[in-house]
């Protein structure tokens, strides 16, 4: 890319963070933080607490304006783009939602339609099938009607990963999407995202769970200190020595019966 230029070529990756820097009261959060995510690519942010992980996805996704650098979405600076666009291209899951009103979770899964209606927002029945598929999607169809503050915190974690999924974007941006599951749920979501990078989109993970962000990632970047200090497959880069500097923890690292690396914390 040449300095200055305000789009990248058309086989631009579907989005680009070029050096990103973000601090909160003088104190540095990202540095320097360059991470790209191609179409069909599902990349895994991981770190220790603290590493800047939630930071990155909110400047990815334009709740957090960087106080240096840049986004691409598709080539194209975001900073061009209106936020019904953006919204368009970019789905955000975070950890958890919390909603002032009492919406079902219909409700709140038919909000990802936004984007996508006219100026009065008045929905179309597609808007209301495509709902529907995407809480069938994630295994939640039954919980159209209940309020979202009536439901745990795995099924909450559920219908707004729909709503991410009814708002059919190009690029997802998951903020630890399976903290509150049970270990066939999180297998399920994360299998969805394998099924949507297939269909060519993109997606860019936090997680803490080494172990599935394995299998479910074809490219880890590891932040230490606000910084990228490594950015490779999984296979590749995770080995003790990685986790002893990233993550400040003694394990061993082994292969499963599918080859990936799963890791074996040392208990002191």
């Amino acid at each position: 890319m040449t300095t200055g230029t305000a789009t990248m070529p058309a086989s631009a990756p579907a989005l680009r963070l070029e050096a990103i820097e973000v601090g909160f009261g003088g104190r540095p959060v990202l540095a320097d933080v360059t991470v790209e995510v191609d179409a069909g690519e599902v990349v895994g942010v991981l770190g220790r607490n603290g590493a800047g992980k939630t930071t990155l996805l909110r400047v990815a996704g334009g709740t957090r304006a960087p106080d240096a650098g840049r986004v691409f979405v598709a080539g194209a600076d975001a900073t061009t783009l209106s936020r019904r666009q953006r919204a368009r291209r970019i789905a955000t899951v975070p950890q958890d939602v919390d909603v002032s009103f009492p919406f079902t979770a219909g409700e709140i899964v038919r909000m990802g339609r936004a984007p996508h209606q006219g100026l009065l927002g008045l929905e179309s029945a597609d808007d209301v099938a495509r709902a529907r598929r995407a809480l069938e999607r994630v295994g939640a169809l039954e919980l159209a009607d209940r309020r979202l503050d009536q439901l745990s915190g795995g099924e909450r974690q559920l219908v707004v990963f729909a709503r991410a999924l009814a708002q059919d974007p190009d690029v997802l941006l998951l903020d630890e999407p399976t903290s509150h599951l049970d270990l066939r749920h999180r297998v399920d979501v994360l299998g969805i995202v394998r099924e949507l990078a297939a269909e060519g989109r993109a997606a860019l993970v936090v997680s803490h769970d080494l172990g599935l962000a394995a299998r479910a990632c074809d490219r880890w970047v590891v932040l230490l200190g606000g910084r990228v200090h490594a950015d490779g497959r999984p296979a590749d880069i995770c080995t003790p020595e990685l986790l002893r500097t990233a993550f400040g923890m003694e394990a061993e690292v082994v292969r499963g019966g599918d080859g990936l690396p799963l890791v074996v914390p040392t208990m002191a």
